[in-house]
């Protein structure tokens, strides 16, 4: 069984579905996510594949996507 922990690289994450966005860049500059037993979600930069993925609990994921919905990271895309 694999234990995820963040920071870990992703190709070691096997069996996940990864997706993007459907407004993603399209010079490939985006970010993948995956969701993990548990509910937890492994993020990941598109362009490196096998490279380190940032694992959230249900919880942190929860908070942030609420965040978004509430405009409080809109600044961000300024």
């Amino acid at each position: 069984m694999i234990h995820p922990y963040s920071g870990m690289p992703a190709s070691g994450l096997e069996g996940v579905t990864w997706r993007k966005s459907d407004h993603s860049n399209p010079n490939g500059s985006c970010v993948e996510v995956a969701e993990l037993a548990g509910g937890a979600v492994a993020i990941r930069n598109s362009r490196d594949p096998g490279g380190p993925a940032l694992v959230y609990t249900p919880a942190e994921i929860t908070a942030f996507l609420r965040g978004v919905k509430d405009g409080q990271f809109d600044y961000l895309g300024a």
